[in-house]
This record gives C-alpha cells, structure tokens and sequence, in this order.
C-alpha cells in the first residue's frame, strides 16, 4: 500500500510536465504572477487549486471504481473514450485560448471563471483549474502510475480511493508549493507589460491542446465528426469575436444590446449542433479494424486486431504474440509508437522471430479490452503484452518502451535470435 500511494504521487508530479496539463498549470503561475505576490492571496489560492484538484480527481475515481462494481469494464481515461466529452474538451481549451489572445476578457480565461463569480481572490477559478488539469491529465499515463492504479482497482473502495487521492496530490504539489513559499514567491516577476505579451503567448499551448483533442476526436468518428466539431469551432470563435465588442462597448459606456442577443445566439446555437440527435459525434469504428478480419492471423509486421481469439489462434500455430493495448488519446502510447514500434529494429525483430504483432485498439470503448486489462490487473494505458510460443502467462513489458528491452523479449518468447 505504501508503495502504491508514493508510486500515485511521484506519477502524479511527473504529469505536471506532460503537454496535456502543463500548458494549464503555466497559467495558473502567471496567475500568480499577476497578482504580484501577494503571499495570503497566493496561499489561498494554492489551497483552491488543491482542493479542486482533489475533488476531480476523487469524483473521476469514484465514478470508475461505481461503473466496476456494478460489472462495468472500463478504465482509467474511461471518460476520453466518449467523443462528446472530447468534443467539449475541444470547445473549452478553444475558449481558454481565444480569451488568453484577446478577443474576449473573461478573468484569466476559462480556468479563471471564479475570479468574476467571488470579485476577490478567485479561489472558485483556482479550483476550476485544478479540476481541468485533472479532466486533461487522464490520457497521460507514465511512469509509476499504471501500478498504483492497477493496484488502487482491486482493494477496498477507501484504500483505492487513497491512492488515488494520493494521485492528485502529486498533481497539485509543485503549483501548491509555490504558492506557499515565500522564496519561490520573490522569485516571481512583479506586474509589468511584459504580462500582456506572455498572456497571449500562452494562448498558443492552449491551442495546442485543442488541436490534439481535435486530433483525437477525428480518430474516434471518422471525418464526419470532424467537420461537425470544426463548425462547433467556427461558431465559437464567432460568438467569442462578437462577445468582446460587446464587452469593449458597455466598457466605454455604450451598451449594444443586439450584440450581447447575437452572443447568447451563438451560444445556444453551439449547444444545439454539438447536441443534435445522431449527430456524428459517435464513435466508429478505427480504420484499422475495419481493414482486417479480427480472427485474421499474420506473422509479418503488420499489426492485426487483438481479441482473445486471435491471440489463441496464434499460439496454437506455434507463435509468440506481441500485444500493444493503446489509444489514439495516449501521449505515452503515442511516444513508444515513433521511438520503438514503428523502427526498423523492431520490424526486424518481429519478422526473424515469426511473432503475431497485434493492437488492442482502445480509443473508443471496448468492453473485451478494458476486461482483458482488469484480468491483468492493469487500467491504465499503455500496456504491452508478449506471449511466450510454448504457452504460459504474458510477460508485461515497461510503459515506456525501449528497443533493447523489447526485442529481448520478443528473443525470450520466440526461442528464436533476433
């Protein structure tokens, strides 16, 4: 147990440097920044940020530990396999970048939506922050992590919700810190114009994160949904443009009422498309399934789909299997794909060793998958699995995948030299 919840927190710090949450905590520093260091304000909102970070992350693992034990297979990231939650991720960090750009003034943005709701300290944003970096972090699945959470998922709700707990904290730890140190705090540039220039240039990494949702989502729904969410984006942008006039114009004392009608248009005409029923924001199929037969078996390098009778095939015909479990949401999965599985070295390795290479494609939900990774006491992504030709378990392989490691295994499984 101990080692599962210092495994959960050193996952937890490590997220804070992947491109999902730090374009989010950078902003919640110029934040602070902002305010000019002011210590009790910086310290309050250090306790916001923690506790809404706490708070979304215990609502997301009570969720998945209820959806379980109620017979459910599904995962850690459950909630990126549903396209409209996507398509709203898109939507919001699309908003974040418009307002960090200018168009339109709404606190810091969309993370800092408290800070017009309370007028004082923004604490209502810092913990709206701290709940998103949460939302978005989910994807992000490296180090330490796949451990803690395959061993949070099968103990008593209260111990797996500690470790959880105990996720969220690695999370909120660096932001916290800062805000509580009265060293790190003088170390903060004092309010300037350069703060102007920064904000906007931070609307950049905003935009980035929308783009790779954006990405994401064409994977999930094919071009359909893609043409739907990119109108949903064009009608945003729009209603954010005729927002901000309207703002610049009540500013200077000259209220426009017709302006402020057409935002509230766009924003109800955003709900409507994004909400039209069998609209195409509905998973389909990935390309990759529907190309091959999913009982199909092949020993060259080309991946075939994963399912439990395809692996069984493969092995009665005498063959090691490679199994990679991965979603087109996994930065991580993303990674091991460019630095190990699509190199020469390995493609090599699985054609001298004559191995079965499949892809358990989870980018939309499958319930096979999510109970094939239960049953191995694994939730999160990504996993790799090399089953040995002469029978036995799986051996799992690291997360992050390295080409030595890898081929050994493949040797090991194969009885065969690479």
């Amino acid at each position: 147990m101990l080692v599962a919840l210092l495994s959960a927190f050193l996952g937890g710090l490590i997220l804070n440097l992947m491109p999902c949450v730090f374009p989010i905590i950078s902003l919640k520093a110029f934040g602070l920044a902002r305010q000019g260091g002011d210590p009790q304000r910086m310290r309050h909102e250090g306790l916001a940020f923690l506790g809404g970070t706490l708070l979304a992350m215990l609502a997301l693992a009570g969720t998945l530990i209820a959806l379980r034990a109620g017979g459910q297979a599904v995962g850690w990231g459950f909630q990126l396999q549903s396209p409209l939650v996507v398509a709203v991720l898109v939507l919001v960090l699309l908003g974040s970048a418009l307002n960090l750009a200018g168009l339109f003034e709404f606190g810091l943005g969309l993370q800092r939506m408290g800070q017009t709701l309370d007028g004082k300290d923004g604490m209502l944003g810092a913990a709206l922050t701290g709940a998103l970096a949460v939302v978005v972090a989910t994807p992000c699945a490296g180090p330490f992590m796949a451990g803690a959470i395959g061993f949070a998922l099968v103990q008593p709700p209260l111990a797996a919700l500690a470790i959880f707990a105990a996720l969220g904290l690695g999370v909120a730890a660096p932001f916290t810190a800062l805000s509580f140190s009265p060293a790190l705090a003088r170390r903060l540039p004092r309010p300037g114009a350069w703060m102007t220039t920064l904000k906007h240039a931070l609307a950049f990494p905003m935009l980035a994160a929308a783009a790779w949702l954006l990405w994401v989502l064409a994977q999930q729904t094919g071009s359909a949904g893609l043409a739907l969410m990119l109108g949903c984006a064009l009608l945003l942008a729009f209603t954010c443009w005729i927002y901000g006039m309207a703002q610049r114009r009540a500013m200077a004392g000259r209220p426009a009422p017709v302006l402020q009608g057409l935002t509230i248009a766009g924003a109800a005409a955003i709900a409507a498309l994004c909400a039209l029923p069998g609209n195409a924001l509905r998973a389909s199929p990935p390309a990759a399934q529907m190309q091959a037969s999913a009982g199909s078996i092949r020993t060259d390098i080309a991946p075939v789909p994963w399912s439990p009778e395809a692996v069984a095939k493969a092995r009665a015909a005498g063959h090691a299997v490679f199994v990679d479990f991965s979603a087109e949401w996994c930065l991580t999965c993303k990674v091991n794909e460019k630095a190990v599985l699509s190199t020469a070295a390995f493609k090599d390795g699985i054609s001298r060793t004559g191995t079965t290479y499949m892809v358990a494609d989870s980018t939309n939900y499958d319930a096979r998958i999510e109970q094939a990774m239960m049953e191995l006491g694994r939730s999160g992504l990504p996993l790799y699995l090399v089953y040995p030709a002469k029978g036995g378990d799986p051996v799992i392989l690291p997360q992050v995948l390295d080409t030595k490691t890898t081929l050994d295994a493949l040797q090991a499984a194969s009885g065969k030299k690479v």
